[in-house]
């Protein structure tokens, strides 16, 4: 039988236990995505709080995209250091980090928005209403090699690994989606062209940080959405990553570039999300499917409430590990009270408010 506190091992990074710190974006860095002490308290309440390994929030890989404010950056050498503080403060509370990256393209919330934005096609984005620039071959080519230089700086900064997030929307998402990727060349049409940066990305990323270092990707099950990927297509782009060495991925889902995926809460912080076996963990669907065609860990995130539930997921899937955001975003220290053996439901209601608050703060925890 499975429990989520069994001791496993991705790669060579041991895992305490089953539950992973799902990527927030916390807005508290500085306007240069450095680190501030309000963000390295978060990071500090989340390691004391016996969660396995922290995912942390997106970091931007370019110094002139960003595509929401108080991110971290990663986009030069000035942030390792700085970094290094966080990775041996979260080591000191057997605790793994691995950093997230993102080109978020016209999936935006800065104002004004960066001066250049790239997307695989001039598509206008259906929430920002931002028209990015088509990216040529030597755009892409760029940006694969950003993204690898980013990874090398994550792995000197000594955390465990990186997460490449392909899902929710932003450009890698939008190379994946139909809509949004109207292209001709090599990088459009059927799936395996779609795909086709991200397969690039990964092998570069794998290039500059070696074979032992864990690489993780974060892809929707579908987006949620007419002309998007579907989950045919997502669990194909995973098969191809599999094959290449990805070291884990997590499934999300509902790209936020689309209306009609926020109006229908399909997206991948749904609000309201009620109790019971068939409401929480509303991805699993496609990652039992995924796990049942790749041998690499799956990591499922999105309304992973209960214990009960989760224990079952995992002895009934081949589903290993469960990302939890914003019950940690309400209770810190959450996973010690579930090792503690008080197994009650997690305090948040997923109500969303969080993310109206400054640091995306729950509202209990706000004086």
């Amino acid at each position: 039988m499975k429990n989520v506190f069994d001791k496993t091992k991705i790669k060579n990074m041991n895992m305490k236990n089953r539950f992973l710190k799902g990527g927030t974006w916390e807005e508290l860095a500085d306007e240069r995505g450095h680190m501030t002490p309000e963000l390295f308290n978060v990071y500090k309440e989340l390691a004391q709080g016996g969660v396995g390994t922290i995912i942390t929030g997106y970091a931007f890989v370019t110094k002139d995209e960003q595509p929401n404010p108080g991110m971290m950056g990663i986009y030069d050498d000035s942030f390792i250091e700085e970094y290094k503080e966080v990775t041996d403060m979260v080591h000191s509370n057997e605790t793994n980090i691995i950093m997230q990256i993102v080109y978020g393209g016209s999936q935006t919330n800065m104002n004004p928005p960066s001066k250049l934005i790239w997307g695989p096609s001039a598509v206008e984005n259906e929430i920002s209403h931002v028209i990015p620039t088509e990216m040529t071959k030597e755009d892409i080519k760029t940006l694969v090699e950003v993204y690898g230089e980013a990874a090398l700086r994550i792995r000197k900064a000594g955390f465990d690994g990186v997460e490449i997030h392909a899902a929710h929307g932003y450009l890698l998402s939008q190379f994946l989606c139909p809509h949004y990727n109207r292209r001709t060349d090599e990088y459009g049409g059927a799936i395996e062209n779609r795909g086709r940066i991200i397969f690039e990305i990964y092998k570069e990323v794998r290039k500059r940080v070696g074979i032992d270092f864990p690489i993780f990707i974060k892809i929707n099950s579908q987006d949620f959405m007419e002309n998007g990927l579907t989950s045919k297509e997502s669990i194909i782009v995973s098969k191809r990553l599999c094959e290449l060495g990805i070291d884990a991925i997590e499934i999300s889902g509902g790209n936020e570039s689309t209306q009609s995926v926020l109006d229908n809460n399909l997206g991948p912080v749904r609000n309201k999300v009620k109790l019971g076996k068939e409401r929480e963990s509303y991805f699993e669907q496609h990652a039992a499917k995924l796990g049942n065609e790749v041998t690499v860990p799956i990591i499922l995130v999105g309304g992973n409430r209960e214990i009960n539930v989760m224990e079952d997921i995992l002895n009934n899937t081949k589903i290993g590990y469960l990302s939890l955001a914003r019950p940690l975003i309400s209770e810190p220290g959450l996973i010690n009270r579930w090792s503690s053996r008080d197994t009650k439901k997690p305090r948040c209601i997923s109500c969303n408010q969080c993310f109206k608050t400054p640091g995306k703060r729950c509202i209990f925890n706000i004086n």
